[in-house]
């Protein structure tokens, strides 16, 4: 008998998003600040000599190098040290409760058997966030220099890192709900302004 129950393909969006919300201020820290781009700011004086030329065509930029081994060994080191790679490591076994979850509702015969299937694929799927980690990695090289890397890898390795690093969790529970209620404050104070400017003005909103 076949079960057609489809969680659906929104499911692992919604919980990577999920797991990647939970984990904000250690990608913060880590993340990458790119630098804004410098150039084309304004016209230059040919330009403004010649408003009617052609605009130059610019040179086609060479391929970036291939990043050294041991740059992506930096940048992967990065990834797991910041706690970066819990965020994709918990996708697995919760994407696999929510399936559990979703079929067993409409087919709760197929328990047993489902829950052994997904025990055996497990260390399968497993592997597959283990390639995240190397694209987050190969994403990281394009950013930041090896020596970046290595001093960033450095601090979360230090005593303090792991400290940030383990009280993150805590740390954003308790930030979401200091926002929540600060968001709101906000949203209240900010009506309440408006409308005793615009009654000034005559208008009552």
């Amino acid at each position: 008998m076949e079960h057609g129950l489809d969680p659906g393909p929104d499911l692992g969006r919604i919980l990577l998003r999920t797991a990647l919300k939970k984990h904000a201020a250690a990608l913060s820290l880590c993340a990458v600040l790119l630098l804004a781009p410098r150039l084309g700011a304004g016209e230059s004086l040919a330009e403004q000599a010649a408003p009617n030329a052609p605009p130059a065509q610019a040179p086609q930029a060479a391929a970036p190098a291939a990043p050294s081994p041991s740059h992506l060994a930096a940048a992967r080191a990065l990834v797991i040290a910041c706690g970066m790679s819990r965020s994709f490591s918990i996708i697995i076994p919760q994407f696999m409760d929510q399936i559990a979850q979703s079929l067993t509702q409409a087919h709760p015969e197929i328990a047993k058997d489902l829950n052994a299937v997904l025990t055996q694929l497990k260390p399968e799927f497993e592997r597959q966030a283990d390639e995240m980690v190397d694209i987050a990695a190969k994403i990281y090289v394009k950013q930041l220099s090896e020596q970046d890397l290595k001093a960033a890898d450095a601090f979360f390795e230090s005593p303090a890192g792991k400290k940030y690093v383990e009280t993150q969790p805590a740390f954003l529970t308790e930030v979401v709900t200091a926002m929540q209620g600060w968001q709101g404050k906000i949203s209240a104070d900010m009506m309440a302004r408006i409308r005793e400017e615009m009654k000034k003005k005559g208008h009552e909103i």
